[in-house]
């Protein structure tokens, strides 16, 4: 599922960069729940909730089944 998840990413990437942040792959844990770290302008941005929530983690589900939240640390 990792694997998955990071295929996912890829695709997610280039938007975050376009705007100076990134996003990095910290945890798949076997419940399905991802950890993430956001980076750059995306790691002090107050619209990183909603990034996190309406962008990463709704993609993430949409492309690995498995994923049950996304969760920045």
């Amino acid at each position: 599922m990792k694997e998955k998840v990071e295929q996912a990413l890829a695709k997610i990437r280039p938007a975050l960069q376009a705007d100076g942040g990134d996003v990095e792959l910290v945890d798949v844990g076997a419940d399905g729940i991802v950890k993430v770290r956001l980076r750059g302008a995306c790691g002090g941005c107050p619209m990183s909730q909603l990034t996190l929530k309406m962008g990463i983690e709704r993609i993430l589900k949409k492309e690995v089944p498995e994923v049950k939240s996304v969760e920045a640390i």
